[in-house]
C-alpha cells in the first residue's frame, strides 16, 4: 500500500449508514485471487439504479468517498477495499468502519 499524505480531488457522498461489504462488492465476484479488476463491480446492484449517488455526473472521477456510519460492516471481505481502490477511490471518510478497514 502506498503512503498517503494528501489527497485532493473530487468528493462523492453516499449518505447511508451500515453499507456492508456485500453491497460494496457482491459475493459472486469473489472468484478470482487478483487484487485488481474489481472496480467495475463496485456497488453492483446499486449501480443499476438510475438515481444511485455514484451515477451522478459530478461524482465521476471522485477520489474521496464520504459515507455514513459503520461503513464496510458485515463479513470481512478484503475484496471490498480492493474494489474501492480499483474504482478510483483513494480515501473513504466515515464516522466508523467495519473491521476490514482497520
Amino acid at each position: 500500500m502506498k503512503e498517503l499524505k494528501r489527497v485532493t480531488g473530487r468528493v462523492a457522498v453516499i449518505d447511508r449508514a451500515d453499507i456492508d461489504t456485500d453491497q460494496i462488492i457482491p459475493k459472486q465476484f469473489l472468484k478470482r485471487i487478483e487484487r485488481s479488476g474489481y472496480g467495475e463491480f463496485l456497488f453492483y446492484e446499486w449501480m443499476k439504479q438510475p438515481d444511485f449517488e455514484l451515477r451522478r455526473p459530478e461524482y465521476q472521477g471522485a477520489q474521496i468517498l464520504v459515507a455514513g456510519r459503520n461503513f464496510g460492516c458485515g463479513s470481512s471481505r478484503e475484496h471490498a477495499a480492493w474494489a474501492l481502490e480499483d474504482y478510483g477511490f483513494r480515501v473513504v471518510l466515515a464516522p466508523s468502519y467495519g473491521d476490514i478497514f482497520r
